[in-house]
């Protein structure tokens, strides 16, 4: 276990890759969206997208995450498995934080008035009937499958070189356009549409976990024969 909080705190010693740099894309994001905001002669709530820019920098991470530090690793006689989940448990920290700040930014949005031009950058209403914790928690798990999924790629990078990811790649492509064609041939997707409905936000962070459960499987039986 210490071994594992050691590659944690390794990955920590970048700060700008996994504290200053998402939130500097958040800020940023949000001071534009703002602005843009208040330009829109419009009196009835405005939302708007910048909010997804931080958390697609997840997908990223995951990437960064494996290629600047993991031949470092190596060197340095740490094994793949506490590599793995001392990376994660950074990951973690990091979409926990992330969370954190769109719960609290959400409700400082609802107790101003969407900073006072009714603009909604954090709380999405469709999250947000889970309440501020619900939303946070929502946040975090979609920061972490976004994380997961690039950290995938690295390691399928690292194990099969360009060719090995862009072959996986494309066969997850098609295996989605095989699963649409089907969903489109039964005429279905009134039934797909009123499950998502159902399972609401909560029954989605649920699918969204496991989900970031398979690919961290997916990712840590790759990484055992990475190479450096």
């Amino acid at each position: 276990m210490n071994r594992v909080l050691t590659v944690t705190r390794m990955q920590f010693v970048n700060k700008y890759t996994f504290v200053w740099l998402p939130l500097i894309i958040l800020v940023v994001s949000l001071v534009l969206s703002i602005a843009i905001f208040a330009l829109i002669p419009y009196g009835g709530a405005k939302y708007g997208g910048g909010s997804q820019a931080p958390i697609w920098y997840f997908f990223g991470l995951g990437i960064m995450s494996l290629s600047y530090t993991f031949p470092f690793s190596q060197a340095l006689s740490i094994t793949r498995r506490e590599f793995f989940f001392g990376t994660m448990l950074a990951a973690l920290v990091t979409a926990v934080l992330l969370g954190a700040v769109f719960a609290a930014g959400g409700a400082i949005e609802r107790a101003t008035g969407g900073w006072g031009v009714n603009g909604y950058f954090f709380s999405l209403d469709w999250v947000w009937t889970a309440g501020p914790v619900g939303a946070g928690v929502f946040f975090a798990v979609v920061g972490m499958v976004l994380f997961v999924a690039g950290f995938w790629g690295a390691t399928l990078y690292r194990r099969f070189g360009p060719l090995g990811l862009t072959l996986t790649l494309s066969g997850v492509g098609v295996l989605l356009i095989v699963a649409l064609w089907l969903v489109g041939r039964m005429d279905a997707w009134a039934t797909v549409w009123t499950w998502l409905a159902d399972l609401g936000p909560m029954g989605l962070t649920a699918v969204l976990a496991a989900l970031t459960v398979v690919l961290g499987a997916a990712s840590f039986l790759t990484l055992r024969r990475a190479t450096p």
